[in-house]
């Protein structure tokens, strides 16, 4: 997973990259196939603004969070994004086995009297 952080008029420290890395870890943990993260920190007056897109096989996934601290947006962030990739991965599933289609299960025999 390539993860590229940006920020708009706030610099990014090491500690703050070492927060985003440890909570798009998660992601990872629970999507192996996440291709690249694209993280937007930015500050406009006293909000906090954390945007991010994931590139996912077949689908990009993007979330926004405001708050007035960069460490909660950022939780935020990540819970959002996990239940999207979570909904994204459920969606990817094969539902439609050889064993379990309708057309393919066995016909009981009935007796008709």
């Amino acid at each position: 997973m390539n993860l590229q952080l940006t920020g708009l008029h706030l610099e990014v420290t090491p500690a703050l990259r070492e927060y985003v890395t440890n909570k798009f870890s998660r992601i990872s943990n629970h999507f192996d196939h996440v291709i690249d993260v694209k993280v937007t920190m930015s500050v406009e007056k006293l909000i906090q603004k954390v945007e991010a897109t994931l590139h996912v096989p077949g689908n990009d996934l993007h979330a926004a969070c405001t708050d007035d601290n960069m460490y909660s947006a950022i939780d935020m962030l990540t819970d959002k994004l996990d239940r999207q990739v979570l909904k994204h991965k459920e969606k990817n599933a094969d539902h439609h086995k050889s064993n379990g289609a309708v057309k393919h299960q066995a016909i009981p025999n009935q007796d008709l009297n």
